[in-house]
């Protein structure tokens, strides 16, 4: 699922009025007609609401005079409240034309605002996607005066202040909703975190935008859904074996971190890899063994730490990192591996303390093999990088980061990033707040091993279905165990139910 910038989305609007032959206020009803459906799904004529539209001078204010109508001819007590304006769009012309007389329409004014119950519902229809600039004066008092209210706000495809594709200044005002609703595809500022205060829960809904223009329409980012990974993750074959998914070494553990490598070793298991090597100290041998007897354990000279890297001719993909310490002899392993993997043709997999050494010893980052892939969480790819000025900033550090030095970079947290070589970026919609638990990342670090080594799957197909199943094994999880009960092992026996999902 592409996501559109500010311009590309009023394109596809223009594109879409085009295409059929249809006026621009004939789209707004779609619009419109959708949101009032779906906020009437959540509200009940048995309960009396309190509902209150405020609406801008342009054509998001045009959306909340249409949303108002359709409250109104359905039963709803609405007051519309409008923002006074030298000038209003075409649309919301037509729009306050079209508004039954029974409606009360009333113009706001400075200083003696309206009184909002904490129980009312809000529609905040001020100002959607247009927005260039910070408000101010009687559009920032009211803006204020409705996060003051407590009451439920409910946002017409952006809260208003919001910018869609740019960070506003950190003191300008902006609506905070309960509720943002968008139309046809998500947008960049429903994604990231600074934003969560004011976007709230957030749904998109279709009106038919034209298709067409939206497929030949290149964009920066996309939404990673079930239909974009349709035809990414093929049947097996009838005739496979073990050899077919691919043999796949995992350098992990540490003295009291062994269970860093078991979760990573099960989760490559439950991935579908052929074979799993783990190389890890003597002392994890017996654990291993014992917990994952489905890997061979491939036992360091040392007792504590790996500290040599084995013949990787045997591998198709090598995963390093989860609970694998800092020492220096297990530096110097991660050294190796960088420097042999292409001429070994080795998919990586690098994650945890193989990317604290690398923030630690930056020159080996040059030493990256193309495609290899990194998991670090926003902490550890500060490391990498530098500090972000904030969210927007991260995104092109990550941007940077991949085209610079030819690899893929998972960037953790709720809708996960992946930078790619290429430049666009992938946000996955899969995952739960109680995936945020000691473990989760080392079972994606086995999970994407997994998938990096079976070649039937590109570089980027592999870090698309490993995110995104990633997720939804935590999501299945979830359901049984609730998000404050959920531990890393639980996502681990998901894993295969959510690649079942995605077979094509």
């Amino acid at each position: 699922m592409k996501i559109l910038s500010a311009d590309q989305t009023r394109a596809a609007d223009q594109a879409t009025i085009k295409a059929e032959g249809i006026r621009s206020d004939e789209l707004m009803e779609r619009a419109a007609s959708a949101f009032s459906d779906w906020l009437m799904d959540r509200l009940s004529l048995l309960t009396p609401h309190e509902v209150h539209i405020f609406c801008g001078p342009g054509n998001n204010g045009g959306d909340g005079l249409a949303v108002a109508r359709h409250l109104h001819l359905a039963g709803y007590a609405v007051q519309v409240w409008l923002l006074p304006a030298d000038k209003y769009s075409p649309d919301f012309t037509v729009n306050r034309q079209r508004l039954p007389t029974e409606v009360l329409c009333t113009h706001l004014k400075p200083k003696k605002l309206p009184s909002v119950s904490p129980k009312a519902t809000v529609v905040d229809a001020l100002f959607g996607t247009g927005l260039s600039r910070p408000l101010a004066g009687l559009a920032a008092e009211v803006v204020e005066h409705l996060n003051d209210s407590k009451a439920t706000i409910y946002a017409i495809d952006l809260p208003s202040g919001l910018f869609t594709d740019a960070p506003q200044p950190s003191e300008s005002a902006v609506v905070q909703a309960q509720y943002t609703v968008g139309f046809e595809l998500p947008k960049l500022a429903y994604l990231l975190p600074q934003n969560a205060r004011f976007v709230g829960e957030w749904e998109v809904l279709p009106i038919g935008l034209n298709t067409e223009f939206i497929h030949n329409t290149d964009v920066d980012n996309h939404f990673v859904n079930t239909a974009f990974l349709t035809g990414r993750y093929p049947k097996r074959p009838k005739f496979a074996h073990k050899g077919t998914f691919g043999h796949a070494l995992l350098l992990a553990g540490s003295y009291g971190k062994v269970g860093a490598a078991v979760l990573a070793a099960r989760a490559c298991l439950h991935g579908g890899v052929g074979l799993l090597t783990v190389r890890t100290p003597a002392v994890g041998y017996t654990i291993l063994q014992t917990a994952v007897p489905e890997a061979m354990a491939l036992t360091d000279p040392a007792t504590d730490f790996v500290t040599e890297l084995p013949d990787l001719k045997p591998y198709a993909a090598a995963g390093i990192g989860p609970g694998l310490g800092q020492e220096e002899s297990t530096a110097n392993v991660l050294c190796q591996l960088l420097r042999k993997a292409a001429e070994a043709s080795l998919a990586l997999v690098i994650d945890a303390d193989a990317l604290n050494i690398l923030g630690t010893h930056r020159e080996l980052l040059d030493d990256l093999p193309p495609n290899a892939l990194l998991t670090p969480h926003p902490k550890e790819f500060e490391r990498l990088t530098e500090p972000a000025h904030d969210d927007y900033h991260r995104l092109e550090l990550l941007r940077d980061f991949c085209a610079r030095h030819r690899c893929y970079c998972v960037l953790k947290g709720a809708y996960t990033a992946l930078g790619t070589p290429e430049g666009p970026l992938y946000f996955n919609s899969t995952g739960n707040p109680g995936m945020g638990t000691g473990g989760s990342g080392d079972v994606l670090t086995g999970l994407l091993l997994a998938l990096r080594a079976d070649q039937r799957l590109s570089p980027l197909d592999a870090a698309l279905l490993g995110i995104f199943a990633h997720g939804r094994a935590g999501d299945l999880a979830a359901q049984q165990t609730g998000e404050a009960g959920l531990i890393a092992g639980d996502i681990v026996r998901f894993i295969g139910p959510a690649l079942a999902e995605l077979v094509s």
